[in-house]
């Protein structure tokens, strides 16, 4: 062992204080003492520990106090809580609150040595796992994009290829499955990543407006123009405008895309001028254009001059391998905001998430995750963690049906849910404490629930 390992001892008995300080140091322990949890807290206010041996039974503040208060502040040295007093619920109680150990007073010193040995193998594991998951993140990500697919692979491949021109490219792919990560690394990884990348969504413009957002408008060109404005294609002069869901921008307005692409110049409404831009036109859609083409609801010349090159993004249900990988990175993100230090997603968890379709794509994995941390108990995530649209099987779960009868599960499950919670608070006369105990759920799981059905 390393002499560097830090230790507090925390414990209001002196005799105990000086017999572990004793002890420890001989072992190679660098020991610092504290009587109870409060002059515990000012050790952690001004120096960093390894680890942290804490009594409960103490004046003042007790052990359980300073575990929360220490967790609270985000003390991530493992924690191993004595007392002479030890019973299987007390030990269950302090490992729930977050301790990392329990041991029972009096103690031999194999004993106490032991515990300190796992938890030292433990934090290098930590340690290591980490450091391996941060390797693997870096080894399996491009641009921001993670994949370890062999589709993935070639379309990073092609990315690199065409980065540097200035080629109309039209990334295809369901929603959700990262089609705009794929356009910025486009633009990132060419000579335009020092210039604007821009982004629009042509479904979420109304039709009225979608013109005067591409190409600006003078003051006075409509009602509401009281001023001059550049539009996105102005704003990106020299990048990049990335076209989201292009397949929903009606037909008037292709016309004029497609003088646009073909001159690379732009009118504002109302403006007899054209201006010159030198804009990289990066498209994506959802829909399938050559269908729309065929029925009228694409202009054929523009589908041909947005499609010079195209990439086609594989769903997430064809990339199973990647699940793991981007279920982690999702887990890092959303698990660093809770009072859990360690977040991890246990086997059935992650077994189940590997079963799933995913027909939301990597967009509803990305939720999924979010959801089951704020759900789960102990940065635990279980299967029990996740939606039942997810722990269902595709033969138990199918969506909502297309006709008027109600052969949902999920929402049955989130109907009978929602009751049983407005049944719960109207027995406890809205006390949310009260209900979860009776609802058998935590506190937080309730609060959550409560806003996800707008249940008042």
């Amino acid at each position: 062992m390393s002499v560097s390992q830090h230790i507090l001892i925390i414990d209001d008995e002196e005799n105990m204080r000086h017999m572990l300080s004793v002890m420890l140091a001989r072992q190679g322990y660098l020991v610092d003492k504290a009587a109870d949890g409060e002059e515990g807290l000012s050790c952690l206010m001004n120096k960093v520990y390894d680890f942290i041996l804490c009594d409960i039974r103490m004046p003042e503040m007790d052990g359980k106090a300073f575990l929360v208060r220490a967790l609270e502040e985000h003390v991530t040295a493992p924690i191993i809580m004595m007392s002479a007093y030890g019973t299987v619920e007390v030990a269950v109680e302090c490992m729930k609150l977050g301790a990392y150990d329990f041991i029972s007073k009096p103690f031999k010193k194999d004993e106490i040595v032991m515990v300190l040995k796992k938890a030292e193998e433990r934090e290098r594991l930590k340690e290591e796992n980490s450091h391996l998951r941060e390797v693997a993140a870096g080894q399996f990500s491009y641009s921001g994009i993670l994949s370890r697919n062999i589709r993935m692979e070639e379309i990073f491949n092609q990315i690199r290829k065409v980065s540097d021109l200035k080629t109309t490219i039209l990334v295809l792919g369901e929603s959700g499955s990262g089609k705009e990560l794929v356009a910025r690394a486009i633009h990132q990884n060419g000579k335009r990543s020092q210039k604007p990348f821009v982004a629009v969504n042509c479904g979420a413009i109304p039709e009225n407006l979608l013109e005067s957002e591409l190409f600006g408008h003078i003051k006075g060109s409509f009602t509401d123009a009281s001023s001059d404005k550049s539009g996105l294609f102005e704003q990106a002069d020299g990048g990049t405008l990335f076209l989201d869901e292009i397949g929903e921008m009606p037909l008037a307005l292709q016309v004029k895309l497609l003088r646009v692409l073909q001159e690379c110049e732009i009118k504002r409404v109302g403006d007899a001028v054209t201006r010159k831009v030198d804009v990289r036109v990066i498209s994506a859609t959802s829909r399938d254009l050559s269908a729309d083409v065929v029925t009228g609801r694409f202009r054929e010349d523009l589908y041909f001059r947005i499609n010079v090159f195209s990439l086609e993004l594989p769903p997430l249900r064809d990339r199973v391998e990647d699940i793991p990988l981007l279920a982690e990175h999702f887990l890092r993100r959303y698990g660093s905001g809770h009072d859990v230090n360690t977040f991890r997603i246990e086997p059935d968890a992650m077994r189940t998430l590997m079963a799933h379709r995913w027909p939301g794509n990597v967009r509803e994995l990305e939720n999924v995750v979010e959801r089951a941390c704020i759900l789960c108990e102990g940065g635990r995530i279980t299967s029990g963690c996740l939606p039942p649209s997810v722990r269902l099987s595709d033969e138990d779960y199918q969506g909502e049906p297309d006709d008027d009868e109600n052969l949902s599960i999920k929402k049955a499950e989130d109907t009978i849910e929602r009751d049983l919670i407005r049944k719960a608070l109207a027995k406890t006369c809205g006390n949310r404490t009260q209900a979860a105990k009776m609802l058998e759920i935590s506190h937080r799981s309730l609060l959550y629930k409560i806003k996800e059905y707008g249940i008042e």
